[in-house]
């Protein structure tokens, strides 16, 4: 009888304490920090109407080639080649969201984890890149497997599927890198198409059988810029926007 009087006891205990608990009011600086954890929050890199937060790859200011064109950032290619253009600001893990399309025959390419020295004149010299292309006409898309089919990340895994919209025609391509999990994918339109490892053995094998097997500094960096490539073809990008993971 005594044990069954105790449980009954631990049982008020505990029911009361979890009022209590109920009943205590709530410190608003901590609700303030729980929303500031779990509010996703979309950073805004180009929206139609400004460049500001790009400039050219070993360059304090934007290249000429790219232009606001009809609310789309577009590169017309110059005299030079080179002109890739940067994210001002390093990223790590993010989903980055943006809208391509591409001239008849183009070519053109979205990096990250860009690391800016001068002892890499070239961008894609540390940044793997997804592949933008026109897989209908550039001779690119034909080759097996289909590394530099539109979508691909970039000589190393071919997309499962080709979703990619005739050169003229806007795609939506969602890229994303997270070095926490160590995933990465990337979708066309919708539907993801490539999924691979950013580090560690899985990526070390899948460069070793690349052409970047011996770049010194390829993929190497978690943090770096974001960059959109000069490859001589006309290209347009808008609506880019990216999310902090």
């Amino acid at each position: 009888m005594k044990s069954i009087i105790n449980i009954l006891l631990v049982l008020l205990i505990i029911v009361s304490c979890k009022q209590e608990k109920s009943n205590t009011p709530i410190n608003k600086d901590e609700v303030k920090v729980l929303d500031e954890k779990t509010t996703d929050e979309w950073i805004t890199l180009f929206d139609g109407s400004s460049l500001d937060n790009w400039r050219g790859y070993l360059s304090d200011s934007l290249y000429s080639e790219w232009s606001i064109k009809d609310g789309a950032m577009a590169f017309t290619p110059g005299e030079q080649d080179g002109k890739n253009i940067i994210t001002k600001e390093k990223f790590t893990n993010f989903i980055l969201s943006l809208e391509w399309k591409v001239s008849e025959g183009g070519n053109s390419g979205i990096f990250w984890g860009i690391f800016e020295d001068e002892a890499y004149p070239e961008a894609y010299q540390t940044g793997p890149e997804i592949q933008v292309l026109d897989n209908d006409k550039h001779p690119d898309a034909k080759a097996n497997p289909k590394f530099h089919q539109a979508g691909a990340l970039y000589d190393m895994v071919q997309p499962a599927y080709d979703v990619c919209k005739p050169a003229g025609e806007w795609n939506l391509c969602v890229i994303k890198i997270d070095h926490n999990s160590n995933t990465g994918s990337a979708s066309l339109n919708g539907k993801v198409i490539v999924e691979f490892p950013v580090h560690g053995e899985e990526w070390d094998k899948m460069v070793a059988k690349s052409k970047f097997k011996d770049w010194k500094g390829f993929g190497k960096y978690h943090t770096g810029h974001i960059g959109l490539q000069d490859h001589r073809d006309k290209v347009w990008y808008r609506n880019i926007k990216i999310k902090k993971l």
